[in-house]
């Protein structure tokens, strides 16, 4: 009887999931045909040229990731205002009893390679630490899982981890393993691990270099996993690290600000088919070992061999297997350091690029859900976007310089373009919406004016980021025609000032794509083209952008100013503490509560 009733509540649970996905579709495909055929009847004066119906087709490709970002804000947005427990609205699996004792083992695997071993030991050091005055400790073993080129780095790597067992010596078990050889990058060092020690496990959790988490954190996701016994995958909402670094102090407010709506929404129709990001989350080692190999695609160049972007492949298996992969949308907790400078997010970004399209070859795989199928579809359409983006934007201009009449309607035009603006940054309005309407989060991110002024400025960025990383996404896939690749090299952490020589080595096709744009603004009425000046602006301002913003100079005054602050900063949680970052140095960021300026802002921290 009780497995009757739990089929009928399973049913249940899959018909209300298929009831969201068909609206989901549905918001997508009428959003897309409607703007699709506003632009057509834009580009209607004159008649349809080649050019015309090339302009159209960029347009075309562009839509999807757009579309799909502002209805997860939207249906985020109502989640967060309207449901009595939105996480459990998007994420319903039972939460474990916290006053009980673990019953399961699980693997924390640090994968590590060419990384700054004194910053590694810190988060090791701290989150060990913090489980050992949990009192599980003996249900964890960590990992450190090395596959670092560098002898010199590898000899810090054995002298932290002589130190660390030293320390917690008889408290708590921690092995080290260098590969001689990085087969299968980091894939291959977890499945490396899966080989040698998996079985001894049920759980695994990865973490990357960079990454903490608080020890709460941890332990919930695995009472989660053993009181779910169909969950395979569940991922964690990372968040950004408290930063010096300007430009990702800039990046990850605006990511802060955008992710929430956006997450929960998204999971609100992916469910039981969500996202794996690769790190803060935890595995079912046993369906992972026998079902997430990822394949070596066969063939030659860079999109053949292995499989960069193994993530998402790996949650598609999961699935493929009967098992749920969720995303579990808590902002507590769960971090990572984000790239410190632009060259580094660039270069991160190439790497997920040329992973991503490898996906092209795995998208008739066999046995697939048709969800996780889509999304591979869909991160594969993410890129090749910027390509799109960037023959519209050209078309665009060349449209206007060679014909002689009006090329596009005024009336329609406009309405598109801020249709689609306001598409654009519907994920960050959506959360500013909840943010502002609750007074402990208007606290939190340093008061309504700082939050609007914030947000004002991160968006003016964001506009003047996106066609300098269009540019280098472009460029780059043009590459991977040649045999050009990216591999997987090892990531700076730090903030640093870039050298000035070596960014406009990177950066000058940015720069002529700027100069080009604004010669053609120049020779416009500004009446017309004022909201494209950022378009050209931002590529034209790349290498003193990636230069300013990597120094430590501008990293303090934005301190400083307490802009783009995130919650940690205006009350650090404990588990913060020990990690001594400089962003949270003593006595800089005040208590939120005790203290406020103007419209409910806190005052002034001091550097």
């Amino acid at each position: 009887m009780f497995q009757a009733f739990d089929m009928t509540i399973s049913g249940k649970k899959a018909f209300r999931m298929t009831i969201r996905r068909i609206i989901f579709a549905s918001l997508l495909l009428v959003s897309f045909v409607g703007l699709a055929a506003l632009m057509t009847v834009t580009l209607s004066p004159g008649g349809y040229s080649s050019l015309d119906v090339f302009i159209l087709v960029c347009f075309m490709v562009t839509l999807p990731w757009t579309i799909i970002g502002f209805w997860n804000a939207v249906i985020g947005l109502l989640v967060m205002r309207l449901a009595r427990d939105p996480v459990q609205t998007v994420c319903p699996i039972t939460p474990g009893d916290a006053g009980k004792p673990l019953k399961s083992s699980t693997a924390l695997l640090s994968c590590v390679k060419d990384e700054d071993a004194a910053a590694l030991e810190v988060n090791l050091s701290t989150m060990v630490s913090h489980l050992i005055r949990s009192g599980e400790a003996s249900h964890f073993t960590l990992y450190v899982l090395s596959d670092t080129t560098l002898d010199e780095v590898a000899l810090q790597e054995q002298e932290m981890f002589e130190r660390l067992t030293e320390r917690f010596a008889g408290q708590f078990d921690i092995k080290y393993r260098r590969r001689s050889k990085n087969t299968g990058y980091k894939a291959g060092n977890v499945e490396d691990f899966c080989d040698r020690w998996g079985a001894g496990h049920d759980f695994a959790l990865v973490l990357d270099a960079d990454s903490y988490m608080s020890a709460d954190a941890i332990l919930g996701l695995v009472r989660r996993m053993e009181e779910n016994p169909k969950l395979g995958i569940l991922q964690s909402l990372v968040v950004g690290l408290p930063t010096d670094s300007a430009f990702a102090r800039i990046f990850q407010f605006g990511m802060r600000l955008g992710m929430r709506s956006y997450t929960i929404g998204s999971a609100w129709w992916q469910g039981d088919c969500g996202p794996y990001w690769g790190h803060n989350a935890v595995l079912r080692l046993k369906p992972f070992m026998e079902h997430c190999r990822l394949p070596v695609l066969p063939g030659k160049g860079p999109l053949s061999g292995t499989i960069l972007s193994h993530d998402q492949v790996e949650a598609a298996l999961m699935r493929r297997a009967g098992y749920d992969v969720r995303v579990l949308p808590l902002e507590t907790g769960s971090y990572e350091a984000n790239p410190p400078h632009l060259l580094e997010f660039i270069r991160r970004d190439l790497r997920w690029c040329q992973g991503n399209l490898q996906y092209r070859r795995l998208l008739a795989m066999p046995g697939l859900k048709p969800v996780s199928r889509a999304q591979l579809f869909l991160a594969i359409l993410m890129f090749l976007g910027s390509p799109a983006w960037i023959g519209f934007m050209t078309g665009a201009a060349v449209l206007g310089m060679t014909t002689d009449y009006a090329p596009y309607r005024a009336d329609t035009g406009a309405v598109l373009f801020f249709t689609v603006l306001t598409m654009v940054f519907a994920p960050k309005l959506a959360t500013v919406v909840d943010v502002l309407a609750r007074p402990d989060l208007r606290r939190a991110f340093g008061g309504p004016v700082r939050v609007v002024l914030s947000v004002g400025l991160e968006i003016l960025y964001s506009a003047m980021l996106a066609p300098i990383m269009a540019v280098s996404h472009t460029l780059f896939m043009a590459g991977l025609a040649f045999g050009k690749t990216i591999g997987w090299g090892a990531q700076a952490r730090g903030v640093q000032r870039l050298p000035l020589a070596l960014t406009m080595s990177k950066l000058w096709p940015q720069t002529l794509f700027g100069l080009l744009g604004l010669a053609w603004l120049s020779g416009q009425s500004l009446s017309l083209v004022w909201p494209v000046i950022p378009v050209a602006v931002g590529p034209l301002l790349a290498v003193l952008i990636a230069v300013s913003t990597s120094t430590g100079t501008l990293g303090r005054l934005a301190m400083r100013t307490t802009l783009w602050r995130i919650p940690e900063e205006t009350r650090p949680p404990e588990d913060l503490a020990d990690l001594h970052l400089p962003a949270l140095s003593k006595g800089r960021t005040p208590d939120a509560d005790s203290a406020s300026i103007g419209q409910g802002d806190p005052k002034p921290a001091e550097a």
